[in-house]
């Protein structure tokens, strides 16, 4: 009945009553939009971390830092402009998201990397890179709308397909964009026959990574004008509702002189899906706060890794080229994204998303205790160690993210979906602000103590990741976090709409019993 109830309120020009009328058409697995999901996401995740292999270089290049053990601490903060961007200007987009649809924003964030990532490769200076990366960052606020799109343009049964897509891409993108930044960062010392160092790519040798991205972002902003608007935009609703209303209200019960009229908020009052602040939504806000957590861990870990395999092993670390950082996480990104795509999802239906994150918090900790270990290896010992090692451990976090995520958007309707995300975004980004700055002076201080008695050198930096690690797993138990009852893609006017023509239904009903 409420399925017929429901076609009553789809109007033929609204893009969301379109989406739901081809999701109700096509029960197959969509395979077009989770394409067009992980495009857009990945253009998105790209330039947060390929940087990363290049970074400790381009600020030894800027000559900011006196002394070689203060780079990664200029490093840290430069990593950091970007995040800062991002939890300002989050929440924003949201909203703009859930007022004007989640296709604009999307375009907008596709054109932003477009333009200043190549920008930032041209950087001449520290100052100009730290601007460049707060703009996209910024300017860029696509992640958090194609977590509420993934859940709108996907069936149910899908959904976690759905946002799996989003997860993966992101984390391909996080994984994938360090390899990117290893293998073509300052083409002309590795590849002179190519590269003369008198070319544009020879003198602003971090370019070429970041020109690439950029044409990866014009081929998403070409694909993103063909995405399908989920958002719902009716006009019409309330006035077929106040209609609905007066026909019935002039219906008198003949029988005991009651109107029906006297009871219309009835339903209303008995509606579960009356809207509430967003802050009040506890399972949204406890799921929120757990997801900070790990991607504070997350961040500074992507950071840390990076930094600590080019350091010199007179300061603990591996020694590696950029193209050495690029080869392991090239291998990881593409085991990240086999799990992720046959073995997630069959994963997630049997534990369930709370149960698959305190899974992953729970193996990544003795997992980073062995880092410090792996750095004392050598040759094809540690290749193989560091590879496997790192392959699961990005395994793990995106499991960890993918089941919260889930969990942010089930928690809410779809009329609140995109500031829901935003907040998400916002204190996200807050948290990986105080990530890689953390991070990198962490790692800067341990290499100045390397004959430390108690957690000498890099020892120190995988105990701290591994404490904020025990912090997540702790706040996954209940009663900190709650699992939210399953929402769906309507919007509050329809909802409204049909709890209140069911009500009324009902009463009318009641009336004509003797």
């Amino acid at each position: 009945m409420e399925e017929g109830l429901l076609k009553k309120y789809e109007e033929e020009d609204c893009p969301g009553c379109k989406v739901e009328q081809l999701k109700r058409s096509n029960t197959g697995i969509p395979v077009k939009p989770v394409l067009f999901i992980s495009v857009v996401t990945l253009c998105a995740s790209l330039p947060i971390s390929s940087l990363f292999p290049f970074l400790y270089f381009m600020v030894r290049d800027f000559h900011i830092a006196e002394r070689e053990e203060d780079i990664s601490y200029y490093a840290g903060y430069l990593g950091s402009s970007f995040m800062l961007g991002r939890a300002l200007t989050s929440i924003l987009w949201g909203i703009i998201a859930d007022r004007y649809g989640r296709k604009p924003v999307v375009v907008i964030g596709t054109i932003t990397v477009l333009i200043f990532n190549a920008l930032f490769g041209l950087s001449t200076n520290y100052w100009m890179a730290i601007v460049t990366r707060f703009l996209i960052g910024s300017l860029c606020g696509i992640i958090g709308t194609m977590r509420a799109y993934a859940s709108e343009i996907c069936r149910k049964e899908y959904h976690a397909l759905g946002i799996s897509a989003v997860s993966t891409s992101w984390g391909i993108g996080l994984v994938i964009g360090p390899a990117i930044g290893g293998y073509l960062a300052q083409p002309a010392e590795k590849y002179p026959s190519i590269f003369s160092k008198e070319s544009l790519f020879g003198r602003f040798p971090y370019f070429l990574p970041c020109l690439l991205i950029s044409v990866f972002a014009l081929a998403a902003t070409v694909m993103s004008c063909w995405l399908p608007e989920t958002l719902h935009k009716h006009n019409k609703i309330k006035k077929d509702k106040n209609n609905f209303q007066d026909a019935v209200e002039g219906t008198p019960d003949e029988s005991n002189g009651l109107n029906v009229s006297q009871n219309t908020n009835h339903s209303e009052r008995r509606s579960p899906r009356s809207q509430k602040s967003l802050l009040k939504n506890w399972p949204l806000v406890s799921s929120i706060i757990v997801y900070c957590v790990f991607q504070l861990h997350d961040i500074a870990y992507l950071e840390i890794f990076s930094l600590w395999a080019v350091s010199p092993r007179t300061l603990g670390g591996l020694s590696f080229t950029t193209s050495d950082v690029g080869q392991v996480l090239a291998i990881t990104g593409l085991g990240l994204l086999l799990f992720q795509l046959l073995v997630y999802p069959l994963v997630e239906r049997i534990t369930g998303p709370v149960m698959i994150s305190r899974i992953g918090a729970v193996l990544s900790i003795p997992l980073l205790a062995s880092y410090p270990y792996i750095a004392l290896l050598t040759g094809f010992g540690l290749s193989i160690a560091l590879n496997c090692a790192s392959m699961l451990k990005n395994i793990l976090s995106v499991s960890i993210t993918t089941g919260l995520l889930i969990m942010q958007n089930r928690a809410v309707s779809q009329d609140q979906r995109g500031a829901a995300n935003g907040i998400s975004m916002s204190s996200m980004s807050l948290f990986k602000t105080i990530g890689p700055a953390a991070g990198g002076s962490l790692l800067s201080w341990s290499q100045r103590r390397q004959d430390a008695d108690i957690l000498p050198g890099d020892q120190l930096v995988f105990f701290v990741l591994n404490a904020i690690e025990l912090l997540g797993l702790l706040l996954t138990l209940r009663p900190f976090l709650q699992e939210p009852e399953d929402s769906d893609n309507i919007p509050k006017s329809i909802h409204n709409s049909l709890d209140q023509e069911n009500g009324i239904q009902e009463r009318l009903v009641n009336t004509e019993l003797p």
